[in-house]
């Protein structure tokens, strides 16, 4: 019967919209505390302090749930419909990560997550073999990649994204745990071979080694999870990316292969796509949450927002922004004013 509810649930997370469904165990993933170990006494996770605090579960996703049998890893794409390096180098305009652009997924992966899981319930019932589940999509201490790469999703890149051979690496992961016994799949092997195409379209040289990322130096860390003023030799390296940084994702052959969203809420919203740095500089409090209202770009706040917008006008040497950077150097928030001041410094000199 496992084996008939296993395929009957890969059509039915096809047709949910996900465009891979695999199965693996929790524990197929040995390897990992020991990768997120020396992650961390490397300092690699820089202020991302959680990662440590809740290292035993995302080292061990047995622990997460002892009562689990099984782990669904699923994948949902997000492949943008334009060229999303399009933007990057425009001077007056900022560049916002593809995934960011649209509604937030967060909310879209978790609410087909729980269809599918409700199905499985109710399918599981059927056949008299009582379930229960949990499911995950990014906010929990679950190492999605490597069970992904464990289950057959796909494999860890260079650039520690998962990659595939059928859908390249613009996707969301999410995971269902549930107590069922379900058939495993074969994990996915390395087919990264002797590419190093992301790690060279880094600009700021995250990369420490193939496989290894050093959170400190990538911009998505730097304009998402970071706080405070940005070092001025990380600032100048930026260019105009304003919320997170898809350089490494974008310069992948495998994206060859890459399949169109299923979700059209993914799509840029109406001034994401290349919005104007002036505008952007402008926003208060009030006015950012309700542009963003819905948006992943929401959680970091006015502050930290304005302050990348700020960094990204400081290296656009347009003269023309100077003003309105000007207006921001006294700014309540002293991370915004030091980056307001920095920028009007930096097209002076410029």
């Amino acid at each position: 019967m496992s084996a008939a509810l296993k395929e009957k649930l890969i059509r039915q997370a096809l047709d949910e919209g996900f465009v891979a469904c695999r199965v693996c165990r929790p524990g197929d993933v040995p390897e990992v505390p020991a990768r997120l170990q020396a992650f961390l006494e490397a300092g690699y996770h820089g202020q991302m302090g959680w990662m440590a605090e809740r290292s035993h579960w995302r080292g061990d996703p047995a622990q997460l749930w002892p009562e689990a049998r099984s782990v669904i890893m699923l994948a949902e794409s997000y492949t943008p419909d334009e060229d999303p390096m399009a933007v990057v180098g425009q001077p007056d305009r900022g560049a916002v990560s593809v995934y960011a652009r649209g509604k937030d997924y967060h909310d879209l992966v978790k609410k087909r997550l729980k269809r599918l899981a409700r199905w499985l319930i109710a399918e599981a019932e059927k056949a008299g073999d009582p379930a229960e589940v949990k499911v995950f999509v990014d906010t929990a201490p679950v190492p999605e990649k490597p069970l992904g790469q464990a289950a057959g999703l796909g494999w860890q890149g260079k650039h520690t994204n998962l990659v595939s051979r059928d859908w390249g690496n613009w996707a969301f992961i999410g995971s269902v745990f549930t107590t069922l016994e379900l058939p495993v799949d074969a994990p996915e092997r390395d087919h990264c071979g002797s590419c190093r195409s992301c790690l060279a379209a880094c600009p700021t040289d995250a990369f420490p080694a193939p496989y290894q990322l050093d959170a400190r130096r990538c911009i998505s860390y730097l304009t998402i999870e970071y706080k405070g003023p940005i070092d001025e030799e990380l600032r100048g390296k930026m260019g105009n990316r304003i919320y997170g940084c898809d350089d490494c994702l974008a310069a992948c052959p495998w994206n060859k292969f890459a399949v169109a969203a299923s979700d059209m809420r993914y799509a840029a919203r109406e001034g994401l796509s290349a919005p104007r740095l002036a505008d952007l500089a402008a926003l208060d409090d009030t006015a950012f949450r309700a542009m963003f209202s819905g948006s992943p770009i929401k959680r970091i706040g006015r502050d930290r927002f304005v302050r990348n917008v700020l960094y990204a006008i400081g290296n656009s040497g347009d003269p023309a922004l100077g003003p309105v950077a000007a207006r921001l150097t006294e700014d309540p928030d002293p991370v915004v004013a030091d980056a307001a001041r920095w920028a009007v410094q930096r097209i002076k000199g410029s």
